[in-house]
């Protein structure tokens, strides 16, 4: 099957934490505190164009499927068809770019961490937010890995929905714009499920973080 589920992990179920207590002048730490919730903030468009993605991926392998079921008799509801497609797709273009905009507001607000990081004084601590950052900048090259696979395959729908269009279209043609469309879904998948593991490893490698550096984290009401 060519089309897939596009499920991405966030850094957004953070989103509720505060920092509790009285902060009379902000250490190191609060401040990567402060940049990392920020982060947060800024994933939340990210993490709302996940559904509307998966709403149109669904949509659209119903069409598919519909496509592949008719025959050439049945050329003008293909057509009508294919042109549905042709839309969902471009829907999908925009809902990614707007969820790459996203991340890539998030990275530049994430960079400014590194200051703080090296203000710390508690070397180890320091080491610890080192391992973070990484952890983070891989967890977004992986999503740019992603994103460019991605945005290929949906150039590949493109075409695919112009093949089906076409009245003397003949199976190895089609057989080969789907090979080539799958082959990328390997990819994505791939990728994606890097994207997701460095996600969880960031998470979990903020939350150790904030507990070592003494910060008072609870959740919001």
């Amino acid at each position: 099957m060519r089309h897939w589920k596009k499920t991405i992990a966030s850094v957004t179920f953070a989103s509720s934490l505060l920092l509790s207590g009285c902060m009379n002048g902000e250490t190191p730490e609060q401040e990567i505190f402060e940049t990392l919730e920020k982060v947060v903030d800024l994933e939340e468009s990210f993490e709302a164009q996940q559904e509307p993605l998966l709403e149109l991926e669904q949509k659209e392998k119903q069409i598919y499927d519909e496509i592949i079921t008719l025959g050439m008799k049945e050329f003008d509801q293909i057509v009508k068809l294919a042109e549905e497609g042709s839309s969902l797709v471009e829907q999908r273009e925009e809902a990614m770019t707007a969820e790459k905009e996203s991340i890539e507001t998030a990275r530049k607000q994430f960079e400014e961490v590194k200051t703080s990081i090296e203000s710390l004084d508690n070397e180890n601590l320091k080491k610890e937010a080192q391992s973070l950052y990484q952890l983070m900048e891989k967890r977004y090259e992986a999503y740019m890995t992603l994103s460019g696979h991605y945005m290929e395959a949906i150039e590949l729908d493109k075409e695919l929905y112009e093949l089906f269009q076409k009245e003397d279209l003949t199976l190895e043609e089609l057989q080969l714009q789907i090979n080539k469309i799958n082959e990328l879904l390997v990819k994505i998948k791939e990728s994606n499920q890097a994207f997701n593991e460095f996600t969880e490893q960031y998470n979990e490698a903020k939350f150790t973080f904030y507990k070592n550096a003494g910060l008072n984290v609870e959740y919001k009401n």
